[in-house]
């Protein structure tokens, strides 16, 4: 089997699984806020303060997401340095 062909596979299914991930995150974004914020079901349009409740919900999650996401980071970052320090400590390491 061709390494290029095998490499493109496995492109499209991480492309694939990212956009599965995205459809999760929104559809789960999409309910909530419509829930806390979606009152009135007499009349088709929104009402104002509907729009900004969904406005206020959806800047709310986007901020804690990010905020997260930057948090896991820091916490990989600290947690590979305090691997390679360990292995630096017993040796394993080059510049030990």
């Amino acid at each position: 089997m061709d390494l290029s062909a095998v490499s493109e596979q496995i492109q499209a299914e991480v492309q694939i699984k990212q956009f599965r991930d995205f459809l999760i995150q929104y559809n789960k974004l999409s309910e909530s806020c419509f829930t806390d914020c979606v009152w009135d079901f007499t009349s088709r349009n929104i009402r104002n303060n509907e729009d900004s409740c969904v406005v206020n919900c959806v800047e709310k999650y986007t901020k804690v997401t990010q905020r997260i996401s930057e948090r896991f980071q820091e916490i990989q970052m600290l947690s590979n340095e305090n691997a390679v320090a360990a292995a630096q400590k017993l040796g394993k390491m080059p510049g030990a």
